[in-house]
């Protein structure tokens, strides 16, 4: 972990929101209620929107999110993260490299980085320490919110992943086709928390659906 003046990042209940089933609700109205059900770390994830409209979203969800000490992070979009001086960026592994959102991000800002296979988990451990503080690794279970996603690679393979990551000093978030159901499977595997999308925002009562995870993975 890189020195933040933040203290200590709690990835426990990971959000990533998604515009198409967060509805007409709208994205900062989910985060909210979202939050309230427990949600200790939000990611704004729109790879369709324009930049203006993804600065548009990100300022309405930060202001949902002040005082509540949850942070914001932007995905893929480092720019977009530096403008809205969110908390921190998510990177893909095709996205910008980590070393340069962490040269243009700073040192007080949290960088995550996807992983999905151990060629990914070596890339990452051979980076400078403090260049990047979690790893997302999935998808776990099959899911349908993100069309381009790597097969999954299940239980087994995630508790490898996250046992080498933990040697290094390195937490992970689990993420995809993960809801209340296999929740507590998940976190077993040893990972710092499990990031949902649909599991809250296509859900008719977000902080319900929220309350619902966070019982399973406490």
């Amino acid at each position: 972990m890189g020195d933040h003046p933040g203290g200590a990042l709690d990835l426990s209940l990971y959000l990533v929101t998604d515009a198409a089933l967060c509805g007409p609700r709208g994205v900062a109205a989910t985060v909210r209620d979202a939050v309230a059900g427990g949600v200790s770390a939000v990611q704004l994830r729109d790879p369709g929107a324009t930049t203006r409209d993804l600065l548009r979203t990100g300022a309405q969800v930060r202001e949902v999110l002040a005082g509540t000490g949850v942070p914001l992070f932007v995905n893929d979009r480092a720019d977009v993260a530096y403008a809205l001086s969110a908390d921190g960026v998510h990177l893909g592994q095709s996205d910008l490299p980590p070393e340069h959102a962490r040269d243009l991000l700073g040192p007080g800002a949290w960088i995550g980085l996807s992983v999905h296979a151990p060629g990914h988990l070596d890339g990452a451990l051979t980076l400078p320490p403090g260049t990047v503080d979690y790893l997302g690794v999935g998808p776990v279970f099959a899911q349908t919110t993100k069309a381009d996603a790597a097969s999954p690679g299940g239980l087994a393979l995630l508790a490898d992943l996250v046992a080498t990551a933990a040697a290094a000093g390195l937490p992970c978030v689990a993420i995809g086709g993960i809801g209340p159901d296999n929740a507590a499977a998940v976190r077993a595997t040893g990972v710092a928390g499990i990031a949902v999308v649909s599991a809250v925002c296509g859900r008719p009562d977000p902080a319900a659906a929220a309350r619902a995870l966070r019982t399973e993975v406490r």
